[in-house]
Parts: C-alpha cells; sequence; structure tokens
C-alpha cells in the first residue's frame, strides 16, 4: 500500500522580515534625497565659489547624508523587490548594513579631504564672501529642517509584520526542533539613524553660520577653517561609527544583550541547561536564535512558550537534547 506524503502547505513559511512602514519609510527617504540632493550641490558650488571652507565642509557633509539616504533608498528598494527570492537564507533585511558599510568608506575618505583642505587654509587664509556663504548655510538649515520633518512622521510607530507562521519537526524521541516566526514590534532603526543624521547635518549648518558671522562682524578669518575640520572630524566619526556598527551586522556578532536574555530565560526555572547558543541580527527589527538545551522533561514548544517574552527574536530554531543522548553529542 503506497504512503501518502503528509501536506506541508500549512507549515510552510517565508522570511520576510520588513517592517510594515517599510514602504512609507522608502517615499519618505526618496523625497529627502532629492531635497537635500539640490542643497548639496548648491553649498557645495557657493562655498567653492565664496572661498569658505565652512561651507564646503557643510555642503560635504550634506552630501554624507545624502550619499547615505541613498543607499538608503536604493536598499528598501532592493530589500523589497528580493524579499522572497529563496536564495537569502533569512531574507534581505540585511541589505541596508551592506550598503551603509560601502558608503561610509567612501564619507571617511571624505572626511579625511575636508579636514586636510582646512588645515592648509587655516594657514594659508583665503577671501570670503562671508555675506553671501552666510546666507546660503542659513538656506541649508532650512533644508535640514524640512529634512527631519519629512523624516520624523510616525517615527517609532513602524511595527513589524506579523510572521506568525510555525514550523516544526519532531525527529524522535530524544531530539525536537521547532522552527518560529512570531509576531515583533519595533523600531525602524535605518529611518531612525537617518533622522539623526538629519539633525547631526542641521548642527554643522549652525557651525559654519556662526564662523561666518565671526568671520564678517568680529574679523576671525581663522574660524572658518577650524569649522572645516570640526565639519570633517564630525564626518568621519560619523562614518567610523557606520562601518563599525554595519561590519558586525554583517558578520553576524553575537547581540550580547539578547542572548543574556535569552539565557536567564531558558535557564530561569532550573530544569534546563543551554548546550549552545547563536543570536544575531537579519534585519533592522529581527533577531534570529539558534538555541540547543539539555532539558529532560521539556519539548521545543514549551521552550518557545518560554522564550516568547523575547520580543527581539523574529526566527527562532530550538533543540531539544535528553539526557539519554548527551553522552553520544
Amino acid at each position: 500500500m503506497a504512503v501518502t506524503a503528509p501536506d506541508t502547505d500549512p507549515l510552510t513559511h517565508d522570511h520576510v522580515f520588513l517592517g510594515a512602514a517599510h514602504d512609507e519609510n522608502a517615499r519618505r527617504t526618496r523625497w529627502v534625497v532629492a531635497l537635500t540632493g539640490a542643497m548639496m550641490v548648491g553649498e557645495i558650488l557657493a562655498g567653492w565659489l565664496t572661498g569658505s571652507m565652512a561651507l564646503l565642509a557643510d555642503g560635504f557633509h550634506m552630501a554624507t547624508h545624502a550619499g547615505a539616504l541613498t543607499a538608503a533608498a536604493l536598499a528598501y528598494a532592493y530589500a523589497r523587490r528580493h524579499a522572497l527570492n529563496r536564495r537569502y537564507s533569512f531574507g534581505t533585511g540585511k541589505v541596508g548594513d551592506l550598503a551603509g558599510f560601502a558608503s561610509a568608506m567612501v564619507l571617511g575618505i571624505m572626511a579625511l579631504g575636508i579636514a586636510g583642505e582646512s588645515v592648509v587654509r587655516l594657514f594659508e587664509p583665503v577671501d570670503v564672501a562671508f555675506t553671501e556663504a552666510t546666507w546660503i548655510a542659513a538656506l541649508g538649515l532650512a533644508v535640514n529642517v524640512a529634512s527631519a520633518f519629512l523624516l520624523s512622521g510616525d517615527l517609532g510607530h513602524a511595527h513589524g509584520h506579523d510572521q506568525g507562521h510555525r514550523h516544526r519537526h519532531d525527529h524522535d524521541d530524544a531530539h525536537d526542533r521547532t522552527h518560529d516566526h512570531r509576531a515583533h514590534r519595533g523600531h525602524d532603526n535605518n529611518l531612525r539613524a537617518a533622522y539623526a543624521h538629519v539633525l547631526a547635518d542641521a548642527l554643522t549648518s549652525v557651525l559654519a553660520i556662526v564662523a561666518l558671522l565671526a568671520g564678517r562682524y568680529l574679523g576671525w578669518v581663522w574660524l572658518d577653517p577650524v569649522m572645516g575640520i570640526v565639519g570633517g572630524l564630525v564626518i568621519g566619526r560619523w562614518s567610523w561609527a557606520l562601518m563599525r556598527d554595519t561590519a558586525g551586522v554583517l558578520l553576524d556578532t553575537t547581540d550580547a544583550a539578547v542572548a543574556e536574555e535569552v539565557r536567564e530565560t531558558v535557564e530561569g526555572p532550573g530544569d534546563a541547561r543551554i548546550v549552545d547558543l547563536h543570536v544575531w541580527r537579519i534585519g533592522p527589527e529581527a533577531h534570529a536564535c539558534i538555541v540547543s538545551i539539555a532539558a529532560p522533561t521539556l519539548d521545543a514548544e514549551a521552550i518557545r512558550r518560554r522564550l516568547a517574552p523575547v520580543h527581539e527574536i523574529t526566527h527562532l530554531t530550538v533543540e531539544i537534547r535528553h539526557a539519554a543522548n548527551l553522552a553520544s553529542a
């Protein structure tokens, strides 16, 4: 008698970890890219024509902002287009980190160029058209404020998809595995980072305005290249931090805080011990967790329920190893 294979359709699931506000955030980002790109070109040209390094630094700093947002916009589009592509084992949630790492390297080189040119002009001053440069810097500040307004709508209220899929395999009475996709709510960290960078741009614009006004009314011409150096340092610090953070995500570094929470949650009652644990980020709002547990009296579903409060985990794989099998493990 032929054996009919079980129907697994109800157990299948995807690996889409895009937030509910993904498309809205992408649209906001595209608008800010267009607005900032236009202002960036204007500031750089004005800084070059007026001889203001502070204005040039502000323009290039705005370029870092425009570049980062452009990468984010492209990442949004690529992640959406390939969200169901099975080539990506854990979805496309890390595309933004890849784009961020690449842009950070370019921004670091740009920061060195700005700081170097500012040092040269500190010792070899050039004439600066303070009035015209001040008006351009003020316009740049207005663009930064407008960009912040565009990005702040619904910021912090984006929620993840209800993944709601569960897939379980019971291999034998010694090993149970459960594959779980739970509902997750959180922030779009890429959008939050873009918003914070807009605020940093606004601060740089304020520094440029201060330097230009001081040069015009107090004769402190030296303050303009000094602010250029400060702008270069700000860009360099931001690019280094971005490279460090995105590299950690791309290399699947362990999220120590979430891993510790998992360990305390599983081992707290005293009836289970973790044998092996891996926790890493797979998207802006999502973490994956693979945990192997020695628990003689528990099954995988019990561990899954126990870990339900750890909301950072959106993709959970549990292996139960009973005492009889530990010696052969």
